[in-house]
């Protein structure tokens, strides 16, 4: 018997933007518009029983962003869905996906004609805004792994993320994916102390992957 869909209590809308919202970088409106687009498509799952808001099935994601009127590219799928669900277990939680819709959201806003090329005056005005909107999507992509904190991403941290996916993950595997982000370079601490990935190396990952936020 497949699992039940969330029936969703209508919600109250603040007009103040919550702590989640601000992390994110939207309005209390667009956390509270993802909010109700992720309760009608989420489900009740065993395994993320914990889970407040549901779970999406990976199948439901495209047309959750489509009702939330950001809908993907086909060929942009694959690579949204290992970005929100990396160990490929099947579902995606609420946390990732408004850290995804927040990208997606920043990513339309700068896309706009009010942002185009035609509109950059000669002292870089336009280009500035571009960068500082590419720099919000990186940081909002880094906060999935660091559970919204300022970082470095950690050992404990992606420990945390194996856990919250319910999958078991070796820490040397999670200590060589730490290593070959940061090219190497150890922490201070004795032992096994792989050290952290800062954003910048965390960008620098992301394009070597292929991953563009803008």
């Amino acid at each position: 018997m497949p699992p039940k869909r969330r029936t969703q209590p209508a919600r109250a809308t603040s007009n103040r933007p919550s702590k989640l919202a601000k992390e994110h970088g939207i309005t209390a409106a667009q956390e509270a518009e993802i909010r109700e687009a992720f309760g009608l498509f989420a489900i009740q799952h065993p395994e993320h029983s914990e889970s407040k808001e549901g779970v999406l099935r990976r199948d439901d994601v495209r047309r959750c962003l489509i009702s939330l009127n950001l809908p993907p590219n086909r060929a942009e799928l694959p690579e949204i869905l290992s970005t929100i669900d990396p160990l490929n277990t099947g579902v995606v939680e609420f946390i990732p996906f408004i850290s995804y819709a927040a990208i997606a959201i920043h990513s339309k806003d700068s896309s706009s004609p009010s942002a185009s090329d035609d509109e950059y005056d000669d002292d870089g005005e336009g280009a500035g805004q571009y960068r500082e909107s590419n720099a919000q999507e990186v940081q909002a992509a880094f906060r999935l792994f660091t559970h919204g904190g300022a970082g470095p991403i950690t050992l404990a941290h992606l420990r945390r993320v194996a856990k919250e996916l319910k999958e078991d993950v070796p820490d040397s595997v999670l200590r060589d994916m730490i290593l070959e982000a940061n090219g190497g370079v150890k922490g201070k601490g004795k032992g096994k102390d792989v050290g952290s990935v800062g954003i910048e190396e965390f960008e620098s990952v992301m394009k070597r992957a292929g991953i563009s936020f803008v």
